[in-house]
């Protein structure tokens, strides 16, 4: 039964990490009427793959929604993507030629932010495929980390996920003493031996070490000292960029990401006493994104009449 649409304005919010592109469809009322999820939607790692992943999610969120004579085109979108915090990405991101209504285009820590607090003012910790800090308070943005795998994202699953392959490595070379970690990692590619760990991981991206990441988790709680090791060096640059977050001052301040549940456990208590829950995901944060440009674009219109 198709949703009347007569006289009401909808939003989509669009959250593009590197893993997945989630969307909503929401009324004025912010109510949720319909979800949409598909492939990842980090330009960075490819412009037409996010580009799809974008409009597949919207897509597929419109047609939950079930709004009668609706289409992309009718509708504001607020789109949070990975990697346009890097002009190049966010340039070519700003040229796309997208089916919507208007495109507000923003860095995922912006949406972040605005969904875990649902204000302006607050700081975010993003521990999933990647990771990094990021705080808007009094319109002043800071962001820490977010330099992308393998160079940085420190912490993050996809960090995770590739200390464990490298310790398997260098144990089955007889350079270090083996892990639990060694047996789990090979049952989980189907590999018996290093070369066939090479052949499987070559050329591979984030997103596949990232699937690696609960391998150090699972040893680690059955008491491997390796995965232990792996877990409090990820910890402490996760607790160093809180601090220097915290430092900023901001009303409150949020873990989030794939990881997050896991990893918090493994903070420092003085880190932990500190954390807020995450108001709404990432997706709703974009939603407000979209609606407080909308809402400047009318200030501006009224200035001028």
């Amino acid at each position: 039964m198709f949703k009347s649409s007569q006289n009401k304005e909808f939003f989509l919010g669009i959250d593009g990490g590197g893993s997945k592109c989630k969307a909503i469809i929401t009324n004025g009322n912010n109510e949720i009427l319909g979800t949409g999820l598909s492939g990842p939607g980090n330009p960075l790692h490819g412009f037409e793959q996010a580009t799809n992943s974008i409009i597949e999610s919207a897509t597929l969120a419109l047609k939950d929604a079930d709004l009668e004579g609706v289409n992309l085109h009718n509708i504001n979108a607020g789109i949070g993507l990975a990697g346009v915090n890097l002009p190049a990405q966010l340039k070519q991101m700003q040229l796309w030629k997208h089916p919507f209504k208007q495109m507000f285009l923003a860095h995922d820590l912006m949406i972040a932010c605005l969904g875990a607090h649902q204000v302006n003012n607050g700081a975010v910790i993003i521990t999933g495929t990647g990771s990094c800090g990021f705080s808007c308070i009094d319109e002043q943005e800071f962001l820490i980390g977010g330099h992308g795998f393998p160079q940085g994202d420190k912490g993050s699953g996809a960090w995770f996920g590739l200390q464990a392959t490298k310790q398997v490595l260098l144990s089955i070379d007889g350079i270090v003493e083996p892990s639990i970690m060694n047996e789990m990692l090979l049952t989980k590619l189907s590999c018996s031996d290093a070369t066939s760990i090479v052949e499987m991981i070559v050329s591979k991206k984030a997103t596949f070490y990232a699937q690696l990441a609960n391998i150090v988790f699972d040893a680690a709680n059955l008491g491997d000292k390796v995965a232990i090791a792996i877990i409090e060096e990820g910890v402490e640059y996760i607790d160093t960029l809180a601090r220097i977050l915290l430092a900023k001052k901001p009303a409150r301040i949020s873990l989030l990401g794939g990881i997050a549940p896991i990893l918090k456990a493994w903070l420092s208590q003085e880190v932990q006493m500190q954390l807020s829950e995450s108001l709404s995901p990432p997706e709703v944060g974009a939603v407000i994104f979209v609606q407080q440009k909308l809402a400047l674009q009318q200030d501006e219109i009224g200035q001028f009449n």
